[in-house]
Order: C-alpha cells, then structure tokens, then sequence
C-alpha cells in the first residue's frame, strides 16, 4: 500500500501542523475543516512556517512557494474520497470523531486508509464507526506536528498488518519516527506522562513543594528540559487534565489530582513565578515520587504489552526531552532501587507490583 496523497479533516492546531510536515515531505495535502475561518489561518501559519525556513536558509523562497501550494483547503469533504489516507484531527470527543468517521467512511475510497490522531481515545472505539475497521488505524502526533519528530502508531483490534506497516513506511516519507503501540489507554506516551504530571501536582496539593521547586526537581531527578507544570502551561492544563480523565479507568493512582481538576477546569494556567530552592528532605521526597510514578506506569505499560521498553525510551526522549530515558534508568539504577520508589505508591493505592519489575536489568540493555 502506498501513500501519495493526504487528506486531513480539522484545520485546528494539530490538524495544521500534520499539513505543513506533510507538504514539508513533498506531498500534496487537502486540509478540510466547517468553516473556511480556520483554513485561512492555518495557511497563513504555513506560509509563516516555510518563511521562516527561507529567513534560515533552510529553503528558497521559490521551494518555499510550491511546498506551500501543495496545501489545498476547503470546506467540501469530496475531495478526501482521492487520498490514499485521511487523517482526522477533530476535537478529542468521541461522539464527534465517531461522527467524522461515518462520514468519512461515506466518501472515502476502500482502500483508503483512515487514521485517528486522538491522544486518549481507544482506536478500537473509533473504528466502530468505519465500513472497514481493517484499514483503521491510530496516528498520535505530538505537538507541534510540524517539527515534534515522533508519531504513535496504534493498531487497533482489526487492523490488518500491511496498513501499519503503510503508515510506518508514511511516517518513515514524512521525516516522523513510528512508535508502535498496542490500543489502550494512553498509550505509550501518555500512559506515563499524564500520571507524572498529576503526581507533580499531587505534590502541590499536599505542600510538599512549589509548582516552581516541582519543577527545578523534576529537572534534577529526571533529567528533563522542563518540569511538568511548564509543560502543563504549554500544552494547556485543560487538555492534560482531559487526558488523564481518559487514564483512570486504569486504576486509583490515575485519578485526576484536586489541583489538577481545579487548574484544568477552570480553563487556567499553572502561575509559575520566582521561588526559593525546596529543602533537601523535600527535594528527594518530591523527586522520589516523580521517579516512582514515570517508572510505576511504564512497569504497569510492560504488564500490559503496551509497547516494548525500547518504544517507552525513545518516547521520552523524542516526544518528551527526556534527557535520561526511562526504562534505560532503570536498568541502571536495578530492581531493588526501583522498587524501593515504585512500592509507596503501590501501597498507597492498593494496587500490586508490577511483574516487570523482574525484567529490570535486561529492559533495554
């Protein structure tokens, strides 16, 4: 199966960017959204991407011109029945992406294939509404698409073999590196991201730290560039706190925090602002948490057969700026340190060790 053509159904932030890397790859991309408001402004922030790119010397201004009018937009959905794949991009609702697949499934050629870049819907779900779930798959872009490198792959229930590896040969054209990924909530990335973030705030609620000392220790005991609440304020508290929502059929530890759910539904961000250096006992407690959640969740992940270890590293580091990718981490640091900061929290929500534990030392290594 090979894909030359692409369409993409929501111009909004992600919708856009998936349009400006696949233009980027020198492919033509037909952007669909309601209303022609959001198709202007994601050309116009197209057009603002690729001039950046002559400014830099990256490109000519001639390249510049013909990568960009490799995007066509409308606001007619007929023309998606002529691309090779159609990838959705809409609000993250169920009932709205269920609608958008039967409508897709209407138009769409049968042999088309249709991908969903939902963050925390189960793919399998989706596909419930298309005439062939065979040809359903799930491609989670991280943002910004147009330069964030990685792409979840997610196979659902029915996806057949030669449609994911259409998609890693699309992901591999577009200049994305492919995260396979069994359909379950989160999936791999967020599985472990969303509880880390929730544990920061967590942290907060009970006076452990700052959101700003949360921050400066999660740099230190994780090596990431930036802590969880500047991440939260990038990505937007509301959309973080919808996806961990999507995670607490997992179990008590991912129930969203007090904090969490009172920042996010209030549509605010985390207010972050100079702040004095936690004390030592607070520094390793809070860093100890951090640890043990990130580890905890992706433990449980291995459990599951979410993905292998390997996946869950670059992840961390491709999607994430993780400095020291997790499950490497543990290899090192041995299974009884990892224990040590993953039992607390085992003990604290009732819930068993993970078996994974026993793989610490050969994860990656």
């Amino acid at each position: 199966m090979n894909i030359s053509s692409v369409g993409i159904v929501g111009a909004g932030t992600m919708g856009s960017g998936i349009a400006i890397n696949v233009a980027q790859s020198g492919l033509p991309v037909y952007l669909n959204d309601l209303s022609e408001a959001p198709l202007e402004k994601a050309v116009a922030a197209a057009g603002k991407f690729f001039g950046r790119a002559v400014d830099k010397g990256r490109m000519s201004r001639e390249q510049a011109d013909a990568t960009l009018s490799l995007i066509s937009t409308g606001t007619d959905m007929k023309p998606l029945g002529d691309c090779d794949i159609i990838i959705e991009a809409v609000f993250e609702d169920l009932d709205i992406k269920l609608e958008t697949f039967r409508k897709l499934s209407a138009i769409a050629r049968d042999d088309a294939i249709l991908a969903t870049n939902t963050s925390c819907l189960k793919v399998s779900d989706i596909a419930e509404a298309v005439k062939d779930p065979g040809l359903f798959i799930g491609t989670h872009y991280f943002s910004p698409a147009q330069i964030n490198p990685l792409v979840e792959v997610i196979r659902g229930d029915k996806t057949r073999d030669e449609v994911v590896q259409a998609v890693i040969d699309f992901c591999d054209r577009t200049s994305k590196k492919s995260l396979l990924c069994r359909d379950q909530n989160g999936f791999a990335v967020n599985r472990f991201f969303c509880p880390y973030t929730n544990e920061a705030v967590r942290c907060v609620d009970e006076g452990l730290a700052t959101p700003e000392q949360a921050d400066t220790i999660a740099q230190s005991a994780l090596g990431v560039a930036f802590g969880p609440f500047a991440v939260m304020n990038i990505i937007k508290p509301q959309v973080n706190l919808h996806a961990i929502r999507h995670l607490e059929p997992l179990g008590p530890y991912y129930k969203a925090a007090e904090g969490m759910v009172r920042v996010g539904d209030a549509g605010e961000n985390w207010k972050l602002g100079e702040s004095e250096a936690a004390s030592v006992d607070a520094t390793r407690t809070v860093g100890d948490r951090l640890m043990g959640s990130v580890f905890f969740t992706i433990l449980q992940a291995l459990d599951e057969q979410v993905a292998e270890p390997s996946a869950f590293d670059m992840g961390a580091q491709e999607a994430l700026r993780f400095e020291r990718p997790p499950c490497k981490t543990m290899d090192t640091l041995g299974k009884d340190a990892v224990q040590r900061l993953v039992e607390p929290l085992c003990e604290t929500y009732n819930t068993p060790l993970p078996r994974s534990l026993e793989r610490i030392g050969s994860l990656v290594s």
